[in-house]
């Protein structure tokens, strides 16, 4: 059976829990898992039966192409989205409509309402995302290649790194490397920080070169064909000091030792607590001040998360990084990052760029 017709089929089933007959899609996301559509402006209105998506003149041959298994309702020029999303329910018949809580704004909600006055709206909360913590073997595949990708990447930059470059000049070869390997481009926009700037974990790239300190952080993922991959390291361009070896070694302990612990039955927070008692017990606990984790896939950012207070338990299939950090203003930061898949058994580490602090220095 299509994966997409299997993953609509599970939520139906969730949305007769929240007590309604239809579920109006708006998170594009969420309208790509459930149909593979991969373009936007376009709505799903999930039936008993029916999968409607709701588009424009645009997408018309996309839409015949990605999801023919879809009915079409195509709003001709003149009429909003909102004009066709109504047609589309009233078509449907739907007398208890669940909508994306988390997805819909408060403007879209009252336009909606007041334009079914005969439907009732269902606000619904992740009831897509509960499908998509949990990853099948084609998406695994994609995170899979998406990692590749990153890794073939990383290595040219590595390669060709020269001190005369700056963040900035850093970020848009990434990317260009990461196209020519085949990825529609990053997964996010990376964050290259040299020396002190290393201390701000999301460090947007400036003019700084690569030479004006002794190391530098790389925070970078690929996009495959529609799913995402995440890693960091920290290449050293100069000497290695006895405070970077100290803080790299802590870092690099913590991170080994949460991997080892990624295993089914365990929460979030479990699995942080044993990253974050390493660090703080080597006198850094303040200055590791986000989670040990996220999960990835489609968005870069998604559930299930690795944090203090991550009570989620862990599942086979689900996907999630792990990347331990210590940050000191006015030094510097250091952030070990790999992309982690779990396994009925235990888990699997998807990514593959050396780490170790001997491996990271650049000759």
């Amino acid at each position: 059976m299509d994966r997409h017709h299997t993953r609509r089929a599970q939520l139906r089933k969730l949305v007769r829990g929240e007590g309604a007959d239809a579920i109006l899609i708006t998170s594009f996301t969420n309208v790509t898992y459930l149909t593979g559509f991969t373009g936007d402006d376009s709505y799903l209105l999930l039936g008993s039966k029916d999968a409607i998506v709701v588009s424009d003149p645009r997408y018309t041959t996309q839409l015949e192409e990605e999801c023919p298994d879809v009915t079409r309702h195509i709003r001709p020029p003149g009429k909003s989205m909102l004009d066709g999303i109504a047609e589309a329910v009233r078509a449907a018949k739907a007398m208890n409509l669940a909508v994306e809580a988390d997805a819909m704004s408060v403007g879209l909600y009252g336009q909606l309402s007041a334009r079914l006055s005969k439907t009732k709206l269902v606000s619904a909360s992740g009831l897509v995302e509960q499908l998509r913590v949990v990853k099948d073997k084609h998406e695994i595949d994609e995170i899979r290649l998406a990692a590749r990708y990153a890794e073939k990447a990383f290595a040219v930059l590595r390669a060709t790194l020269r001190p005369d470059q700056t963040e900035k000049e850093i970020a848009a070869a990434l990317e260009y490397q990461l196209r020519l390997m085949g990825a529609r481009g990053c997964s996010f926009p990376p964050i290259i920080a040299v020396g002190a700037r290393a201390a701000l974990p999301h460090a947007s790239p400036t003019d700084q070169k690569i030479g004006d300190a002794d190391f530098v952080l790389v925070d970078w993922g690929a996009t495959a064909r529609q799913y995402k991959s995440d890693l960091t390291r920290v290449l050293v361009t100069g000497k290695i000091s006895p405070k970077l070896e100290r803080v790299y070694n802590v870092v690099l302990d913590a991170q080994l030792r949460a991997i080892d612990a990624v295993r089914p039955g365990l929460t979030g927070r479990e699995v942080d607590q044993v990253a974050r008692k390493i660090i703080a017990d080597a006198g850094f606990g303040r200055q590791f001040g986000h989670g040990l984790g996220h999960g990835l896939g489609l968005d870069i950012h998604e559930a299930p998360r690795l944090a203090a207070a991550a009570e989620q338990v862990l599942k086979p299939g689900m996907v999630v990084t792990v990347e331990p950090g210590i940050y000191l203003p006015g030094w510097g930061g250091v952030r070990i990052e790999d992309d982690i898949l779990v396994t009925k058994t235990g888990c699997e580490i998807l990514t593959d760029v050396p780490k170790k602090l001997e491996e990271v220095v650049v000759q």
